[in-house]
């Protein structure tokens, strides 16, 4: 069993140039993010990540939102024309998911428990790393490709974000990420992986 879940996290893998279609069918991918949201842990059983699902023009419309604001930020930049290249393979895919982490129950957790409120950021950040995770690898594994994007830095982008798709304000719902996913064109990884030895990076002691 483990070597099964395993294999799956090693063809986890970024992929770009994805197409605007889905091998499965948008109730599959809701049911994806749905166990994920269930099942991956949290501190405490705080249970304080959310997701949003956007497909077709709700999806492009996340990918104009993010050109806006980031093609009159980068003028003179040398970055300009990867970001905004970058941007439209995104709009091309076929969706997003919102990471959100949300603050009012993360505020509740540490009004029962104090001794753990300076930790509370860190461990919120651990729990979202693994939804994000989980739901990326469990669409891979049905055949489609992904990239995690973090345009959350910007907080205009965020806040016209909150506010196109209705969503509460940034502050009580954290945007964490936005994972992008669709049919892949290629699976040929862009950057190629390369491993630190292990003996470096895992230590036993008996």
């Amino acid at each position: 069993m483990a070597d099964k879940f395993l294999e799956v996290v090693e063809a986890r893998k970024s992929l770009y140039k994805l197409k605007a279609e889905s091998t499965i069918p948008d109730s599959k991918i809701q049911e994806i993010i749905e166990a994920t949201i269930k099942h991956a842990p949290s501190t405490y059983n705080v249970q304080s990540a959310r997701a949003v699902i956007l497909l077709g023009a709700k999806h492009q419309q996340l990918w104009d939102i993010a050109l806006k604001h980031m093609e009159p930020a980068l003028e003179g930049s040398p970055m300009k024309d990867h970001v905004v290249s970058r941007i439209a393979l995104h709009r091309a895919s076929y969706g997003t998911v919102l990471w959100y982490e949300d603050q009012d129950a993360l505020k509740a957790l540490g009004e029962k428990s104090p001794m753990i409120v300076p930790m509370l950021t860190e461990f919120s950040d651990h729990s979202s790393g693994l939804h994000q995770f989980i739901a990326w690898a469990a669409l891979e594994a049905e055949g489609l490709g992904g990239n995690l994007q973090h345009y959350n830095f910007h907080p205009v982008f965020v806040a016209d974000v909150a506010a196109a798709y209705d969503l509460p304000d940034p502050s009580t719902w954290k945007l964490k990420s936005q994972l992008v996913f669709g049919t892949p064109t290629s699976t040929e990884r862009e950057y190629p992986r390369a491993y630190e030895p292990l003996e470096k990076r895992v230590l036993i002691k008996s």
